[in-house]
């Protein structure tokens, strides 16, 4: 195979292993708002010919490589977990010692027990058709090669890091509200049929903002626990106080909990059984303010998750233009969001791409806070939640075509002409942005 031909496949190769990634692929902002560049060679490829093939594939291999490589801030997740965490190839936070198998074959499991690995859980979730195994590789095997370990044993199985998914920004235990806040007297139940779903931290329900809401929670990773994150997130949904209002105010809200303060939360297999859950109780719309890289076992379940017509919507992330993809907000039919500031621009630090389906206020802007009061905030985890209201409030009449439609009918073409990979289809829920001033907001959370 001549050099030249070699060339034209692996970069072919390249844009297809990157996806989304590769439209960033020597582009020096090429997605950043500004003229169409002409596409050159990724990174450090040579521009001359001829070029030895084993060095092609090598520079092929590890750009491709340092394209998919986790971000600094998630990186940092594995130094500050006492040891419960470690970094698959590219970086990523991944459980210390667990595989998760999906749908494990009976030669499958044959082969992984003969080959030392044993099964410390297995979880059959019957609402997305979905079981999901987590084996422990032999004594002195790295997590690496115990997947590559797995895979030749068993080509037709599907295995997987456990990955760690981090709120768009890193919510530390200190950070985390206190069990117990001061009582007060329940509010009247509020009166909607709109249902939706929040995957995140826990929630604290006696916040003002949700007064008379009807919440559920559950834990996936302990107990449920209430944090900063998962507060402000679920105000801007379903929230309402004086002159505070989220998109789908006193909306019927099931709570999912996949951190429960562990230095592991955040799983692959903690997010799947939150999915399930949400499966069981028929929760139509989804919000889900977390990233990570992508994972055979998310993917498989929010595939499955949708094929049930759920509608999954998802932050695009806050770790620039030049970031990898970040996940579950690029799996395909997952609403994508990204952040704007009180004037409407795109936020520097938001993820884009094609994975971005809208734009929404995510900066100059309040949500709930710990104790009573409210903080400004500022990342796409805070859009997302905007959006995910808007199709609660669409998708009971018109299913989710339709509630993806009717949202779309309301944006703005901020951007480019027509979609593009900063804006989506455009901004929406301009009008919805609360201003910290309005409500005496009082220090800042961010991503």
């Amino acid at each position: 195979m001549s050099p030249r031909l070699l060339l034209s496949i692996l970069l072919a190769g390249l844009a297809l292993a990157a996806g989304p990634a590769a439209a960033q692929i020597g582009l020096p902002g090429g997605l950043s708002g500004g003229p169409p560049q002409t596409l050159g060679l990724p990174g450090n490829l040579p521009s001359r010919l001829p070029v030895g093939t084993d060095d092609l594939r090598a520079l092929a291999r590890d750009r491709l490589r340092e394209t998919l490589r986790a971000p600094a801030r998630l990186r940092g997740l594995v130094r500050q977990s006492n040891g419960a965490l470690e970094a698959d190839p590219e970086g990523w936070p991944v459980v210390r010692a667990q595989v998760v198998a999906i749908d494990l074959s009976d030669e499958g499991r044959r082969r992984a027990l003969e080959a030392g690995f044993a099964v410390v859980r297995e979880e059959r979730l019957a609402a997305l058709d979905l079981t999901m195994v987590v084996l422990i590789p032999p004594r002195g095997l790295s997590l690496r090669r115990a997947v590559e370990r797995l895979r030749r044993l068993d080509p037709e199985g599907s295995y997987a890091f456990n990955h760690v998914h981090a709120t768009a920004g890193v919510i530390a235990p200190a950070e985390l509200l206190p069990d117990t806040l001061r009582a007060r007297a329940p509010a009247a139940p509020r009166q909607t049929s709109v249902r939706i779903g929040l995957i995140d931290t826990g929630i604290d329900g006696r916040h003002p903002a949700f007064a008379g809401a009807r919440i559920t929670q559950r834990g996936f990773a302990g107990p449920a626990r209430p944090g900063p994150h998962g507060a402000a997130v679920a105000s801007l949904m379903i929230g309402r106080s004086g002159g505070f209002s989220g998109t789908a105010p006193g909306a019927e809200l099931h709570a999912a909990d996949i951190y429960g303060g562990s230095a592991a939360g955040g799983s692959s297999t903690a997010l799947v059984e939150a999915l399930a859950w949400m499966a069981e109780n028929a929760v139509p719309v989804v919000n889900v303010s977390l990233v990570g890289p992508r994972n055979a076992l998310v993917e498989a379940a929010v595939r499955r998750a949708v094929a049930r017509g759920m509608l999954i919507v998802a932050a695009v992330g806050n770790d620039g233009p030049a970031a990898p993809p970040l996940y579950p907000a690029t799996y395909p039919d997952v609403v994508g969001v990204t952040a704007v500031n009180a004037r409407g621009r795109v936020l520097p630090e938001a993820g884009r791409g094609p994975q971005v389906d809208f734009a929404a206020p995510g900066a100059d802007m309040a949500a709930a806070g710990t104790g009573e009061g409210y903080v400004a905030v500022r990342g796409s985890s805070f859009a997302a939640p905007l959006v995910a209201g808007l199709l609660a409030q669409q998708v009971g009449g018109a299913g989710r075509g339709g509630a993806e439609a009717a949202v779309a009918r309301t944006a703005v073409d901020a951007g480019a002409r027509g979609p593009d990979p900063v804006y989506g289809r455009g901004l929406v829920a301009a009008d919805r942005r609360v201003p910290p001033a309005a409500v005496g907001a009082r220090g800042r959370l961010t991503r």
